[in-house]
């Protein structure tokens, strides 16, 4: 009997003569020499009767240098019709989390370049991100632009997006397709129309690749993941698939351990660090929905997009009152920062609690104090937007990298009153404030 999450293979041909090659892989042992396993890929063909190889271990896919500037399926098979991968290092998809002793207990800033990041959010290296909206609010553009910004993995979502991505990537030098050796990314993509199992474990793919790079190579690696959402809904198809009495909202019973053996693996050890990057679709912009709630748990810095700010035409829709991250503490950042953070959040605050009385009375109720606050909150507001580099053919403007150092005196100088005189627009889509 082969074990649980080994890799079987089907071989055979269908009715038509064609050849068949499906992978599956083991998810409940059910007695009388019978397994009921998981495809991973269209099951298109299959009869009773035909050959299935027990490969005795669990699926591995091709690790190390070679996957540089290649695409993956879950699989690890070249999808990109650039030939086969030429490497004899493989792993498999399934691993345990590092060992606590060997967890590195560094903190330090990953700077992004994008101002409402990195002031009032601010990412760890090493760290979990999570950039939570809805439909159409713009996670994969910011997930684009930190990509563009640092020069990885895409799980589910559009391919149109994914080949957006490769075609950008080969222009801008970080995919160089004569020297491979070169590139600084791998892709692995897992499509909406496979079936659940590959989009299930496409993210794990990915993060085998990153972790070799880690713990091999001891670099420092980037994994972006576009969209943990189509992990836990492929989840969710699977446990249907295998019987599985559902849980809150239909959502699987074994979601949040599914979530943790996924996030446990992504962390910085002694010898390297993976900085995770998750887009999270948010269902029905619903945050308390089961899937973006076990997420939560697992992230140092979370990047709230909210549709109000993206139809007031503010992008990257960020909401700086509802993104938090952990690294924000005077002991973490500098003093200056943390104290202008904590300003421009109380200034925006206050703004947020006279709206309804300016909605209702106007702006002429309020005091001398509250109308300075309210000029001071909108121009914050309108400075916390910023032309990026990969929306420069939907802008028409050119993309903008604003350092912290910058980014603080820029808050500073609106804070302090000294840009009082401005009006409001001209703080609107630029980079640093001169």
């Amino acid at each position: 009997m082969p074990n649980i999450y080994n890799a079987l293979v089907v071989k055979g041909r269908d009715t038509l003569g064609q050849p068949i090659n499906v992978t599956c892989e083991v998810q409940q042992l059910l007695g009388n020499n019978r397994v009921r396993a998981v495809a991973m890929s269209a099951t298109d063909g299959l009869m009773r009767g035909m050959e299935v190889i027990d490969t005795g271990t669990p699926l591995s896919v091709p690790v190390g240098g070679a996957t540089l500037g290649r695409i993956f399926n879950v699989l690890g098979e070249p999808i990109d019709n650039l030939g086969p991968v030429d490497t004899r290092t493989t792993s498999p998809i399934h691993r345990s989390a590092p060992a606590f002793i060997d967890l590195d207990t560094k903190l330090s800033i990953f700077e992004t370049g994008i101002k409402v990041v990195d002031l009032l959010a601010p990412y760890r290296r090493g760290g979990k991100i999570g950039l939570f909206g809805g439909a159409g609010v713009g996670k994969t553009v910011l997930i684009m632009e930190l990509i563009n910004n640092n020069a990885k993995a895409h799980g589910g979502e559009r391919t149109r997006e994914g080949n957006d991505l490769y075609k950008e990537m080969k222009d801008s030098g970080v995919i160089n397709e004569p020297k491979f050796a070169e590139s600084k990314v791998a892709l692995v993509y897992g499509q909406m129309n496979e079936p659940p199992g590959a989009r299930m474990r496409v993210g794990l793919t990915a993060l085998t690749m990153a972790e070799y790079f880690r713990d091999v190579n001891k670099q420092d690696v980037l994994l972006f993941i576009d969209n943990i959402f189509r992990f836990v809904q492929a989840g969710s198809e699977v446990s249907a698939l295998l019987g599985r009495m559902p849980s809150a909202v239909g959502y699987q019973p074994t979601l949040s351990t599914e979530m943790g053996s996924l996030q446990e693996r992504i962390t910085s050890t002694k010898n390297g660090s993976i900085t995770s990057i998750q887009a999270v679709y948010v269902p029905a912009d619903d945050l308390t929905d089961p899937a973006p709630a076990t997420t939560f748990a697992h992230l140092d810095a979370t990047t709230v997009l909210s549709r109000g700010l993206a139809a007031k035409g503010i992008y990257p829709a960020v909401d700086p009152l509802d993104s938090t991250s952990t690294m924000l503490q005077p002991r973490i950042v500098s003093d200056e920062h943390y104290k202008t953070a904590q300003s421009v959040k109380q200034t925006l605050q206050r703004y947020k609690e006279l709206q309804d009385i300016i909605t209702i009375l106007g702006l002429d109720e309020l005091s001398e104090e509250d109308r300075l606050t309210v000029a001071r909150a909108r121009k914050i507001e309108r400075f916390l937007s910023q032309p990026f580099f990969v929306a420069e053919v939907f802008t028409g403007s050119t993309g903008k990298y604003v350092g912290l150092v910058e980014t603080i005196r820029g808050f500073q100088l609106i804070l302090s009153g000294k840009l009082d005189v401005l009006p409001e627009q001209a703080f609107y889509m630029v980079g640093n404030i001169d």
